[in-house]
């Protein structure tokens, strides 16, 4: 037995993964920093000074959805924009009702934000993350209340997709959005 056919056997006879055209790479990798660019600059410039932020961690994990598996069902746009608010709002909920107890406040953010994304049919797994940031980002989030759903959470959504729209489409090999709604 040679060294290849030990590791198929060590796979289970697995296949890898499909790999990934090289102008495929190049478009995500365009997007994603045009997206969190634009989140960061717009944040610095108009936000950060009045107190607000466009910039929450969720969204590199949205970047990743909505410029690089952009057939994704978890990248569309209803996914995208209603996944962030959904959670967003859960969040702050869950965070204003049980705040005393940040781990009780944490797992029902995130298990509820589960559950509002899947029974909106709004599925985004960047979400959970947002509905986390609500309970967990500390004082700065904590006083935007629910503004939190609209600024960084909703915005910061629209910005990323207004990004992948634009760059998804440069390419003739590449369409996005697969559907709306």
């Amino acid at each position: 037995m040679n060294i290849k056919e030990y590791f198929r056997k060590m796979r289970g006879g697995a296949k890898s993964p499909p790999g990934v055209k090289f102008y495929e790479i190049l478009w995500a990798g365009l997007g994603s920093a045009l997206g969190i660019f634009m989140c960061g600059y717009l944040s610095a410039k108009y936000f950060n000074p009045i107190g607000l932020t466009l910039f929450i961690g969720s969204f590199g994990a949205s970047a990743v959805l909505v410029y690089a598996a952009i057939k994704s069902p978890l990248a569309q746009p209803r996914n995208l924009i209603g996944g962030h608010i959904i959670s967003a709002a859960v969040g702050v909920t869950c965070y204003q009702l049980f705040g005393h107890f940040i781990l009780i406040a944490s797992c029902l953010a995130v298990s509820f934000a589960i559950m509002s994304m899947l029974a909106t049919k709004t599925l985004h797994p960047p979400g959970g993350a947002t509905a986390l940031i609500a309970v967990i980002g500390g004082s700065g989030i904590y006083k935007l209340g629910y503004l939190y759903v609209l600024i960084p959470a909703g915005l910061g959504a629209v910005v990323l997709l207004i990004i992948a729209l634009i760059v998804n489409n440069l390419s003739e090999n590449r369409r996005y959005p697969e559907y709306w709604l």
